[in-house]
């Protein structure tokens, strides 16, 4: 086994370093991510885009991130749960993500959309549906891993861990609990920009690319992470004509899950 997963990372390698130049592989064993980066916080974010067809219309939605630090069962953990706010209760999503603190290695993830459970517990080798958690549609789940991999849900955390640098490309091993196999996929900095955000203060970012093809629609998403303090703070994606953007808000948003649970 051992001796397969050389030969695999050998070809990622060798693929991606004559599209990319030099790739810089984020395995969970080599503990690459920094960790220390990523602060308990609730960041939010609004998302909005726009269909070719519908100039004059936005779709928008928002998004709540809470990560929190604690320990469970003698190991430091971080939480992270999320709301996904939409214009109809159809598209109101809960997620919620338990991730070791030391590599963010996944341990449990579960999503509700539509009063649906989809729970897993999550291993290096396996991910299974969780059997202990009630009502969840997805215990009979299971997939072996030939390699460890990373929680593709929680890609803006991962990003705002990464070591960047100018030129740098890395390869992650990203998937997406219940769907398809992992995956590696390619980022690369491909270089940096000063934005505003809301008070004009200005903010040196590096800028994160990757493209890909989905479902036979070829897209491309652009990031925007500060060098200073690891915040992503913007995101730009093309798919099918059509463009959305994630932009972090400040801190004074409200609370909307402490807000609609009183």
């Amino acid at each position: 086994m051992k001796k397969i997963i050389y030969i695999i990372t050998l070809i990622i390698s060798f693929v991606a370093s004559q599209a990319y130049g030099q790739v810089d592989t984020i395995r969970l064993k080599d503990k690459r991510l920094l960790t220390s980066s990523l602060k308990p916080a609730l960041n939010q974010y609004l998302v909005y885009f726009q269909a070719p067809k519908d100039k004059k219309k936005l779709g928008l939605s928002f998004w709540l991130r809470d990560i929190k630090t604690t320990t469970i069962n003698g190991e430091k953990v971080f939480t992270i749960s999320q709301h996904w706010y939409g214009s109809d209760t159809n598209s109101y999503r809960v997620v919620y993500s338990i991730n070791k603190q030391a590599d963010f290695a996944p341990v449990y993830h579960s999503e509700t959309l539509q009063n649906k459970i989809n729970a897993y517990n999550w291993g290096p080798d396996k991910i299974t549906g969780a059997d202990t958690v009630a009502n969840n549609t997805r215990k009979g789940f299971a997939l072996d891993f030939k390699l460890p991999n990373f929680n593709w849900n929680l890609d803006i955390e991962t990003f705002e861990m990464l070591p960047l640098a100018a030129g740098k490309t890395f390869a992650i091993n990203f998937y997406d609990a219940g769907l398809s196999p992992p995956e590696w996929v390619l980022y690369k900095v491909i270089g940096s920009e000063i934005i505003s955000t809301l008070n004009s203060e200005k903010i040196d970012c590096w800028k994160l690319f990757t493209e890909g093809e989905y479902k036979g629609n070829k897209y491309s998403e652009t990031y925007w992470i500060s060098k200073k303090d690891h915040e992503f703070l913007k995101e730009q994606d093309s798919f099918n004509g059509g463009y959305r953007y994630k932009i972090k808000m400040i801190g004074a948003s409200p609370d909307l899950v402490q807000v609609f649970s009183k």
